[in-house]
């Protein structure tokens, strides 16, 4: 089996000015789950290798660079799936973790649970021997003074932040969930996405991020998919699943993804996206949003191909 790629960097309307740092994060976070593949390495490797990347850039909103809830703090979400045997882990609600993706995969490999959030994820972090960081660790200046303005802005609601016109004005400079989806030369795939949620949400919000179906999902027999957008209409239609769900039953990736962004669009006036990569490599994304930073690299290519 040929290896390939393929992130995301988030779904909203990307101001010109921050289109580069987007492009850019995205092709780092590929080559760095690239070169786990090339080596031979599995998919469970790259996916995190990659998703580390984007969690260490603060293009992104997710570890550092996160957006602030309304108590000016940070409140991260990720989810991690193995497509060989369906393996599952997840965290919500977690602080001062910097790298959330990793957590999840230790939920996945080192405990007896799916979804742990909060102080029960806290403890086990600890207990992993995760080192934990400072909240100025995670929330840039950026943040800080976004969280100020949104504090008293009557106008805003969780949908507007991915529509068009959440970049201009005193809203410029956002950033949005990141995942990725790998498959390794054994044919194995993974998925995961991680997400400091949405600006000045309600303190213990979770979205779809870890939420398998919704967020990520991976099955070496249907493909892997990972999402990103308004987190709530996400998780009604369970985006990352239904758009597995219409491959199946088509074969074709690109028409897949297209029919779960028409479900999601229809059925709850959802914004987002999703990418996907089927069991044979093939690579698919869409959205309906403004933009979607994507990249994705596949057995013979020189270099990654990166999209807005």
């Amino acid at each position: 089996m040929k290896p390939a790629i393929i992130v995301h960097g988030g779904a909203w309307d990307i101001p010109a000015q921050e289109q580069e740092a987007h492009r850019q994060g995205t092709r780092r976070a590929v080559e760095a789950g690239w070169e786990v593949l090339a080596a031979g390495g599995s998919a469970l490797d790259a996916a995190e290798a990659a998703i580390v990347v984007m969690e260490n850039d603060e293009t992104f909103d997710a570890g550092r660079g996160s957006f602030l809830n309304a108590d000016g703090q940070v409140e991260l979400d990720a989810g991690f799936m193995n497509g060989h045997g369906l393996e599952v882990g997840a965290v919500a609600g977690v602080q001062f973790i910097r790298n959330p993706i990793r957590l999840a995969r230790a939920v996945m490999e080192r405990s007896e649970h799916v979804l742990l959030v909060a102080q029960g994820a806290q403890r086990f972090a600890q207990k992993m021997g995760f080192e934990t960081c400072d909240l100025t660790d995670l929330a840039v200046p950026r943040e800080f003074e976004r969280w100020q303005k949104l504090l008293y802005d009557r106008t805003y609601s969780a949908r507007t932040s991915f529509a068009e016109g959440w970049s201009e004005g005193p809203r410029s400079r956002s950033a949005d969930t990141v995942g990725c989806v790998t498959l390794d030369a054994e044919g194995h795939l993974a998925a995961g996405t991680s997400t400091g949620g949405i600006p000045n949400k309600m303190p213990g919000r979770v979205g779809d991020v870890p939420m398998v179906g919704c967020g990520f999902y991976a099955d070496d027999a249907l493909g892997g998919t990972s999402t990103t957008g308004w987190g709530e209409s996400i998780a009604k239609v369970l985006l990352a699943r239904l758009a597995l769900q219409f491959l199946e039953e088509t074969g074709d990736s690109d028409g897949a993804v297209r029919a779960a962004i028409a479900v999601l669009a229809e059925k709850v006036n959802g914004l987002g996206g999703v990418i996907l990569l089927a069991p044979d490599g093939q690579v698919a994304w869409h959205y309906n949003t403004p933009h979607m930073a994507v990249a994705y690299c596949v057995a013979g290519m020189d270099a990654p191909v990166m999209s807005l």
